[in-house]
């Protein structure tokens, strides 16, 4: 009885250890102004690039930016993120657009308690409240209005 209690146990350590990617968080990525890499915009980034998914990278911040009249993808700009709202403290992160309105990175460091500011040609817009989350399109297009340019 002991030996197949055992048997179990191994099975099942094995088991979850195979789940994890190997040296899924290894890689570094992130958003390049004009660059074309990514995909799906809109959805959730981090249900797959992440530790147990089945992206390359895993991505601290991502999301999606669209444009200020809402037919499309924001091609260009920044994403900020503060210590302090509107813009002030320090600004610790800026992570680019690319040429699909995406923005991702694997940095190490987290975004949560940050507040992201959208920044583009014609202008900044900041969000109000510190993120709880660098998964911004888990909230964005989903319960609260999509992440748009200025």
């Amino acid at each position: 009885m002991k030996n197949l209690v055992l048997i179990f146990f191994s099975a099942a350590v094995i088991f979850m250890v195979s789940c994890e990617k190997e040296g899924a968080c290894d890689e570094f990525k992130v958003s390049i102004a004009n660059d074309d890499d990514s995909h799906n915009f809109g959805n959730n980034c981090l249900q797959c690039h992440q530790a147990n998914g089945g992206g390359e990278g895993c991505f601290s911040v991502a999301g999606s930016v669209r444009n200020a009249l809402l037919t499309g993808p924001q091609t260009s700009g920044k994403i900020a993120f503060y210590t302090e709202p509107n813009g002030g403290g320090t600004l610790k992160y800026v992570v680019n657009i690319d040429a699909k309105g995406n923005f991702y990175s694997s940095q190490s460091e987290s975004v949560v308690g940050l507040y992201p500011a959208v920044t583009n040609g014609s202008g900044t817009l900041y969000m109000s409240s510190p993120l709880s989350t660098g998964a911004c399109n888990s909230c964005h297009g989903s319960s609260t209005s999509l992440i748009t340019a200025p």
